[in-house]
């Protein structure tokens, strides 16, 4: 087993993007590489208990532990109903 992986910590704004690689231990949790890369830091608005979180698009859970390559994802939460936002945007074209 590898001492060490490399993964990638993103987070994304309209007007401003966190992306920082790291090398953490084997072993390391999804929490502890948000913690450890400095997103709290930089973005202070963020939660991490109330956060949602992920791995190339799929929500995990904090205790996930971290695989080579992984890219961790904070998502921010949605600002409309996404379904109601289709809904509007189908009834325009169709208007």
């Amino acid at each position: 087993m590898a001492e060490a992986v490399t993964v990638v910590v993103c987070y994304a704004l309209p007007d401003y993007v966190f992306r920082r690689a790291l090398s953490v231990p084997a072993g390391t949790t999804l929490r502890a590489a948000v913690e450890g890369s400095g997103l709290l830091e930089a973005c202070p608005d963020i939660d991490l208990e109330t956060a949602r979180v992920g791995i190339y698009g799929k929500a995990r859970p904090l205790d996930t532990v971290l695989r080579e390559n992984d890219r961790v994802e904070v998502y921010r939460p949605l600002i409309a109903d996404p379904k109601e936002a289709r809904r509007r945007r189908a009834f325009k074209k169709a208007g």
